[in-house]
């Protein structure tokens, strides 16, 4: 959707006309970038949220040549969509509820890893060797 369809179609729901529409999505969007600009995040609670992040300085590879390349360090614009608009699309992770602690987490899988490898599966034993037929050699005599 562009913002010329955005405009249309909420000058039809809201009466108004679309150059006032225009206007308005133009002056909003004007403001965010002012706000984003003084290193501020835009909220939108049901939508999400739009922040400005540092970027350090690091070294990259040129995949062509392996060439290192240093890379400046920046700003980079980052949104982090809400509850509702990750429902609406599909995206949510399913279970919800509160983010358990990474360190909880960490020693689960140490403890599970620990248990797995204590109770493997004890080795084949090789199976014994097929005993070939013997060849019967007739002895004429």
């Amino acid at each position: 959707m562009t913002k010329n369809e955005l405009a249309r179609e909420l000058a039809e729901e809201l009466d108004l006309p679309r150059r006032q529409m225009v206007e308005i999505i133009d002056a909003m969007l004007e403001k965010w970038m002012d706000v984003l600009k003084s290193g501020d995040k835009v909220q939108l609670t049901p939508f999400g949220q739009f922040k400005v992040r540092d970027r350090a300085a690091r070294i990259a590879r040129n995949p062509k040549t392996g060439e290192p390349i240093k890379v400046p360090a920046k700003k980079v614009l980052k949104f982090i969509a809400g509850r509702t608009l990750k429902e609406a699309v599909g995206t949510a992770k399913r279970g919800g509820g509160a983010k358990k602690s990474t360190a909880k987490k960490s020693t689960a899988k140490k403890a599970t890893a620990k248990k797995s490898a204590a109770k493997k599966a004890p080795a084949r034993k090789a199976a014994p060797a097929k005993k070939s037929a013997a060849k019967k050699t007739s002895r004429r005599r």
